[in-house]
């Protein structure tokens, strides 16, 4: 049986995680070499992880793990085990799984090389394991490259993508509050991470570097994810928008800046054109920090009107004061 076993300093913070992914692998290693359909019977039995004493205990296992690879894009199919089909038996199709040759020359390879090393995650620049798959790396480009870092919260990222695999309760304090989340999945937008998912019967967004140290639930599968549920669609277009609180912001916006900011609003914001050319803005502040952190950028080109104290702020972040 081909095994494939990870680092274990790469995974000790988090060893639940560790044993799901090693198992993961361990099987797609199996399926992928063994080059027949094999039941779930000698699954559990050969493949390393999957050893249960129990058959409830090994079946709710097997169901997670098929869950998780379907999430993740590969699908276990049943094909006959014989001519007769009375038996089947799982494989991973090699369509579902392989990357078909795109062709690429050497120029586009070098510009996938150079868009994978320019991002990375917790400061570590991408691995060149997939470039090599889409036909190699240029031997011209070496050296460390410019990097746009997209956060270094990788040890409490295990832990998060954790409890969304398992459905587990998250607890955490988040702007000075106890927080309880049913999280439905991590998305990363404008270079932070946000942890979605149920919280007080709203579907929530909460910045991942803003969390307090995370409390992981005990019982897995607290909750359930509602079926067709689309993480990329519930973190909002504009960063202001994406917090705890509820404030309807006024804004005018000069006539020098006002097709800057239009560009720049969400669908959410209600905006009024002026004769003149200037713009005047009702928008939702779920976040009061980033939305002043915005409105600033546009120096004397903008000013809120309201509400009161969302102007005071501004004018105490402009004054240096806060």
């Amino acid at each position: 049986m081909a095994t494939v076993h990870l680092s274990e300093a790469r995974l000790a913070h988090n060893p639940r995680m560790s044993r799901v992914i090693e198992r993961i692998l361990n099987l797609l290693a199996f399926l992928l070499t063994v080059g027949r359909p094999v039941s779930a019977e000698e699954i559990r039995y050969t493949v390393a992880g999957y050893d249960q004493p129990e058959d409830e205990a090994f079946r709710r296992m097997f169901e997670r793990d098929k869950e998780l690879l379907r999430q993740l894009g590969i699908a276990l199919e049943l094909q006959p085990t014989d001519v007769w089909a009375v038996d089947f038996g799982y494989v991973v199709p090699e369509d579902g799984y392989q990357l078909p040759d795109p062709g690429l020359n050497d120029e586009e390879r070098a510009a996938l090389w150079l868009a994978a090393q320019v991002v990375q995650l917790g400061g570590q620049p991408s691995g060149p394991e997939a470039l090599f798959k889409l036909g190699g790396a240029p031997g011209t480009l070496a050296g460390d490259p410019l990097a746009a870092n997209l956060g270094d919260e990788s040890g409490v990222l295990g832990e998060l993508f954790g409890a969304v695999v398992e459905h587990r309760q998250v607890e955490f304090d988040y702007r000075d509050q106890p927080r309880i989340l049913l999280p439905y999945g991590l998305v990363h937008r404008r270079g932070h991470w946000y942890l979605v998912g149920r919280a007080h019967e709203e579907i929530r967004a909460f910045r991942v570097d803003r969390m307090g140290k995370p409390a992981i639930g005990e019982k897995a599968d607290a909750f359930t994810r509602p079926k067709g549920f689309r993480v990329d669609q519930s973190i909002p277009d504009a960063p202001w928008e994406a917090g705890s609180d509820d404030i309807t912001a006024r804004v005018v916006f000069s006539s020098e800046v006002a097709w800057w900011a239009q560009r720049q609003l969400s669908a959410n914001a209600e905006v009024t054109e002026h004769e003149d050319g200037s713009l005047q803005v009702e928008l939702p502040v779920a976040n009061p920090d980033a939305f002043i952190g915005w409105v600033l950028g546009f120096v004397d080109e903008a000013e809120v009107i309201g509400p009161p104290e969302l102007r005071e702020k501004v004018l105490a972040r402009a004054e240096g004061k806060i």
